[in-house]
């Protein structure tokens, strides 16, 4: 499958002098149009034309498994993000962390007959899509996902890959910070965009704003995400592992006491990352609410070494059992 992208998108990308990303944009919505090569204004020439529609009669992803797919767009991105040198933000979630975040959830759904997911800061959807599979393929259960992003490109590719992979999902192109056209949702998974939020004006009803100055986007993310949850909901977000000692650090905690439920921070792995200043952490949250509570044991923790699968799979054990004896505790 990536091999079809990666050919068509280079093909495309020479004959429609686009990037690379708008041509994969533009050779997935041809797949998705029963393999249809798209002509405007004579161009692509009836020779690539010919060519394009035999590259996309050698893969039916009709036929293929949702995480195949999944896999094949997301190597689609780390191409473009070389070919088109993309911004960190729009970089996407790893794998790993990806089936790590999805791990989590399933065991807190895992007596729901349906979900809904939010992310506000979807990007190309890999994230979400690949927790909605686990939901699917670990539960069963009806899954229904919305994903918000400013950037158009996100959103198309986002869009393609639910699409492929026959998810329900609902996009919409806005600033997340702004009102949200989504109902209010069980779950909220998200790999949150990291610096500040350049639009002061619009922060103005936030209490995780900061008191001087730009305001940090991530916390801004936070507060509003969990706005849009059910009582007792859950909120699964990838933040900075420094999140608690930065300056803006005692409003966010103060938001935390006064209005949800601060459930467990795990750092992943420092080999992750390019520097120690990048890590990331992941941040379990819970709506007050319904038969919510204040655990109390707040999960508290590092990954070991991906690489070492024996500690690795024992502290999976130790998530599990804190999420059954103590997370979920009627």
């Amino acid at each position: 499958m990536f091999q079809v992208f990666d050919q068509s998108s280079k093909v495309l990308n020479q004959a429609l002098g686009t990037s690379y990303l708008d041509a994969f944009i533009e050779t997935a919505d041809n797949m998705i149009d029963n393999n249809t090569v798209r002509v405007e204004d004579r161009v692509p020439k009836p020779k690539i034309v010919d060519d394009l529609t035999k590259l996309y009669r050698t893969v039916d992803y009709h036929k293929m498994d949702n995480e195949s797919i999944r896999r094949a767009i997301q190597m689609v991105m780390i191409r473009a993000t070389k070919e088109d040198k993309i911004q960190a933000n729009h970089q996407i979630t790893p794998d790993t962390i990806a089936y790590i975040m999805g791990y989590i959830v399933t065991r807190i759904y895992e007596h729901e007959s349906s979900v809904s997911i939010l992310d506000p800061a979807v990007g190309t959807g890999n994230l979400l899509t690949a927790v909605m599979n686990q939901l699917h393929d670990s539960l069963h259960d009806t899954v229904k996902g919305y994903g918000i992003d400013n950037d158009d490109s996100m959103i198309s590719i986002a869009s393609i890959s639910a699409k492929m992979q026959n998810l329900d999902v609902e996009l919409i192109q806005q600033d997340s910070i702004e009102h949200l056209l989504v109902p209010k949702v069980n779950l909220v998974v998200s790999d949150l965009p990291v610096g500040y939020y350049p639009i002061d004006e619009k922060t103005t009803g936030y209490a995780t704003r900061a008191q001087a100055g730009h305001s940090y986007v991530h916390h801004l993310l936070i507060e509003q995400s969990m706005n849009y949850l059910k009582p007792a909901g859950f909120g699964v977000f990838l933040v900075p592992s420094n999140i608690f000692q930065t300056s803006e650090a005692k409003g966010l905690l103060k938001w935390f006491q006064d209005s949800v439920y601060l459930q467990g921070v795990l750092n992943l792995p420092k080999e992750l990352f390019a520097n120690e200043n990048a890590q990331k952490a992941i941040l379990i949250l819970q709506n007050r609410g319904g038969d919510s509570h204040q655990v109390q044991k707040v999960m508290l923790g590092e990954f070991p070494s991906f690489k070492d699968t024996d500690a690795f799979q024992k502290f999976m054990a130790e998530i599990v059992d804190w999420e059954e004896n103590d997370l979920l505790k009627k």
